[in-house]
């Protein structure tokens, strides 16, 4: 019998936000500038749905110039003015989560991003008001994705079991993360994920935002992974 999927649990960045693209642009000179070049690839493939603490203990892992305390704060101006005149949201999300809410559905954002960052990035593309007080972040829980840590506390806290969720991603420690939790997934590769990356136990993948609100419907009728 299918299940009634109770929660649905987005991502924000690169499902709800265009800003993969942009962060990952922004990530390559970062990464040239402490002497430890990465392609925009090869950026996606370490980095997409990791958190900021992870990324950061990398960079100064491999980084072949001295990193003083505080050595982000000089790049932060890239990616703000980025952000201030490129960021909007997904193609297409707005509309499905209208139509998500007319149907009663349930959801929150659980993200690897930091709350601050969060609470920036939606305000600015108008989101922020739709999420209130459903907003979770990897700064939440003890390890981020893939580990099932982020989104375990979002049900939690929603007051959902993890059977009856169903997560949004577009990563695939995002899909991973869901995968460990017994969430249910839908894999998102309309930006910079491929598809393959994606696929698995539980998870159903798609590439446009104005299907969402359809598969959202049928969701509960996925194995649980």
């Amino acid at each position: 019998m299918p299940t009634a999927i109770e929660l649905v649990i987005f991502d924000c960045d690169g499902v709800l936000l265009d800003s993969e693209r942009l962060a990952v642009r922004i990530d390559a000179q970062v990464c040239a500038a402490v002497g430890w070049p990465l392609s925009e690839t090869e950026i996606v493939e370490r980095f997409v749905g990791r958190s900021h603490a992870y990324m950061s203990a990398e960079l100064q892992a491999h980084a072949s110039v001295p990193l003083e305390p505080g050595w982000e704060e000089a790049f932060q101006h890239l990616y703000d003015e980025a952000f201030a005149a490129e960021l909007a949201p997904v193609d297409g999300v707005v509309e499905a989560l209208a139509q998500l809410a007319r149907a009663g559905v349930r959801d929150c954002v659980a993200s690897s991003s930091g709350h601050g960052r969060l609470r920036r990035t939606l305000g600015r593309t108008g989101l922020l008001a739709r999420f209130e007080g459903r907003v979770f972040s990897a700064e939440d829980v003890a390890h981020g994705k893939p580990a099932p840590d982020l989104f375990l506390h979002a049900a939690a806290t929603m007051g959902v079991a993890p059977g009856a969720c169903l997560v949004v991603e577009d990563s695939k420690y995002g899909v991973a993360a869901a995968r460990a939790a017994g969430m249910r997934s839908l894999g998102f590769h309309g930006g910079l994920t491929p598809a393959h990356w994606l696929t698995g136990p539980g998870t159903r993948t798609f590439d446009d935002m104005r299907e969402l609100p359809a598969l959202v419907a049928a969701a509960g009728e996925l194995p649980l992974p």
